[in-house]
Parts: C-alpha cells; sequence; structure tokens
C-alpha cells in the first residue's frame, strides 16, 4: 500500500503545509482504508465577495479525508505502509490507537463520536463551514463495521511538507526534513478487541544524537 505517494500528491496539489495525518482501518482485510490530512491555514471571511473588503474573521482551512481502496492481507501490513510514510516524511514517531466496539454495553458516548472522526465523518462544523471535506464513498460503511468490530487509527506529524520544520530536533532527519528509506522499527502486533495505544519513536535529539536509540 502505497500511502506515501498519495500523501505527497496531495501536498504538491494543495502547497499547504500539513499539521497531521491520520490513517483509519477496521480490523477486515481488504476494505478500504480512510486517510485524512489536517492542513494548516485559514480561509479568510468576508460580508462582501470584494478583494478590498476586510477581513472580518478566520476559518480554519478543512481537512481532507480520502479513501485508499488497495489491497491488503492483514493489519501488520498497514502498520507497515504507515509507518514507512511517516518515517520518509521525518515524523518524529507514529502513535496507533486501537479501538474497541462502541456499541459495546458500558461504551462512553465520547467512542461514538471518535469512530466517526476517525474516518472523517465529523458530526459538527465550525460557523456553518465543514470541518473535513470527505472523498470517501464507503466511510458509513466503514463507520457502522467499526462501531460493531472496533477499528485502528495512526496518527503522525510530518516534518517534511508539515509546519514542524523549523522547531525539528531531529538528529535523523536530512535537510529537507526527510529520511532515507527503508523504516527500520519492527512492528508490534495489535490486539484485536482491546483498547490500547502504541507508541513508535523515530526521532533522536540533536542533544543525544550520540547515543543509541532502542526501537
Amino acid at each position: 500500500m502505497e500511502l506515501l505517494e498519495r500523501i505527497e500528491s496531495q501536498i504538491h496539489s494543495t502547497r499547504l503545509p500539513l499539521v497531521a495525518i491520520t490513517v483509519a482501518a477496521v480490523p477486515c482485510p481488504d476494505t478500504p482504508v480512510i486517510m485524512t490530512l489536517h492542513w494548516h491555514g485559514f480561509v479568510r471571511e468576508k460580508l462582501i465577495d470584494d478583494s478590498s473588503a476586510q477581513t472580518v474573521s478566520y476559518t480554519p482551512l478543512p481537512s481532507s479525508a480520502l479513501q485508499v481502496n488497495e489491497s491488503w492481507g492483514d493489519v501488520r501490513a498497514l502498520d507497515r505502509a504507515t509507518l514507512d510514510a511517516a518515517w520518509e516524511l521525518g515524523a518524529w514517531d507514529v502513535s496507533r490507537a486501537e479501538a474497541p466496539s462502541c456499541t459495546r454495553p458500558g461504551a462512553d458516548t465520547r467512542e461514538a463520536i471518535d469512530c466517526l472522526k476517525a474516518f472523517g465523518s465529523f458530526p459538527w462544523g465550525v460557523n456553518g463551514n465543514d470541518v473535513v471535506v470527505a472523498d470517501t464513498p464507503d466511510a458509513d460503511d466503514l463507520v457502522a463495521v467499526a462501531a460493531e468490530r472496533g477499528y485502528l487509527m495512526w496518527l503522525f506529524r510530518p516534518v517534511h511538507g508539515g509546519i514542524w520544520k523549523d522547531v525539528a530536533d531531529d538528529a535523523t532527519l536530512r535537510p529537507d526534513g526527510t529520511r532515507e528509506p527503508p523504516c527500520p522499527v519492527n512492528l508490534i502486533p495489535a490486539l484485536a478487541g482491546k483498547a490500547r495505544k502504541t507508541v513508535y519513536r523515530f526521532g533522536v535529539s540533536q542533544g543525544r544524537a550520540g547515543s543509541s536509540l532502542v526501537m
């Protein structure tokens, strides 16, 4: 699964900096994967459509949710594809959240909202504007499966193509904020049906560049 190519294509086409990227999937082989790119920037709101009119407010740019329809066999394939993309884009780490069914007895309402957000289906907007612009035809079906069987979501913040380059304290990065492939980090198996968070650490602080990093 080539997530990196899709991310780079979006960066080049929008020419906007990224804050973060999330990838969400249900634990069912060969189902679509939803990748959401969270952009940094604002839309200028004016009372009239005139270039000389004064801006009265700023609304955050909506995120972009994309559906990836490539075939995959198990969660390890998604894990590896996400880690490879995050590694090459210079992310400090990757956080993987494993969420159980949000329809189980005793589940908190917040879990249902988190499930919707993971798949780009935000249940609200901001000042009448969409929080996410989605090209995800199967999102509703994926949310339904996730609500019953749980889901996984990966989160990382890219340095290359992102807003973090000027504050990145990472001895593993090249000058443009990228890293040389392949990603050397070993995968940690997911636990189906369990609530757990796993953090894959990539970065090494400049001050610790001489010490070893345990992966």
